[in-house]
């Protein structure tokens, strides 16, 4: 029997311990789940307004889609050996397409596409990887050197690797970010007035200020881990991948992990009719864990 003198403290405990349970982003009780398997290398995953989920099978060079009913599609092959994806305000799907090392705008229904990016300055990119779409309608795009046994090209030829950003217009291309070692995974806050990169060289991921005019300020530390692809909740949690995935609050503190039974997890994304899911993809495998938390109006 609980007497009169102990009813404060056990409701003091029952609210430290709902409080405890809010740190964390993953949905009481849910469980990671494996949706599709059998691929040779997922990446890029990205939702479309409906809450459908977009992602490359990379080496296979297709874009799959796994519907809000839950059934599993080809939307494109060839798909430009595309990489990192993310739709922009007209349901067109911004690839980052590996295969001649360029950015791609995809069609929404996947029959044409328009190369926004082919080179900088007259010289080959080393390959798109990871792009963000600012709510201005500019593009933030990461360009690290990862060799490919699928090119037919010589060495790098940008003398680093760089974050570019590509005007709303489409009429100015310029490098943004030039002092990291391999930028790869990137994401920005909801207003677009902050940007995640991470550093995946390195082993950093950094946070900047977007200026006005497009340029970026104010690079600060954000965590020391790296990352592949990325993402943002609405609480402006940035999730990070890798060794499963990392979720670090917006002051850089770790507040979860989801470990996912692959070698690699190479990137993520909400998804689902409430983008309350987040999707994972995972080497040969496509993963969905349900969260108490909906992605961010900005977020992938």
């Amino acid at each position: 029997m609980i007497t009169q003198r102990l009813i404060p403290l056990v409701c003091l405990l029952a609210s430290l311990s709902c409080l405890s349970a809010q740190t964390g982003v993953v949905a009481p009780g849910a469980t990671l789940e494996k949706l599709a398997g059998d691929f040779k290398f997922t990446e890029g995953p990205t939702c479309d307004a409906q809450g459908n989920v977009f992602f490359t099978d990379q080496p296979n060079d297709r874009i799959m889609k796994w519907s809000v009913e839950g059934k599993l599609s080809t939307f494109l092959q060839p798909a430009g050996r595309a990489n990192g994806m993310f739709f922009n305000a007209q349901g067109n799907l911004i690839a980052c397409a590996d295969g001649q090392n360029e950015l791609w705008a995809i069609s929404p229904d996947g029959t044409r596409h328009t190369v926004l990016v082919k080179d900088y300055e007259g010289k080959l990119l080393n390959g798109p990887n990871d792009v963000w779409v600012h709510p201005g309608g500019s593009l933030y795009f990461t360009d690290p050197f990862y060799k490919r046994d699928y090119w037919k090209r010589g060495p790098a030829e940008q003398g680093g690797q760089h974050v570019y950003r590509l005007s709303a217009d489409r009429k100015e291309l310029r490098r943004v970010a030039t002092d990291l070692t391999q930028p790869n995974g990137i994401i920005g806050t909801a207003d677009g007035k902050k940007l995640f990169v991470a550093d995946i060289g390195a082993r950093k991921t950094y946070r900047y200020e977007v200026r006005g005019d497009g340029s970026l300020a104010d690079k600060q530390l954000f965590c020391e881990l790296g990352s592949d692809g990325m993402t943002i909740d609405a609480e402006g949690n940035i999730y990070l991948t890798g060794r499963g995935v990392s979720v670090f609050d917006p002051a850089g503190k770790k507040i979860d992990q989801v470990n996912v039974p692959e070698g690699w997890t190479a990137n993520v994304s909400f998804g689902g009719r409430d983008r309350q899911t987040l999707f994972i993809t995972a080497s040969k495998g496509l993963y969905s864990i349900k969260l108490r938390v909906k992605g961010s109006a900005q977020g992938k």
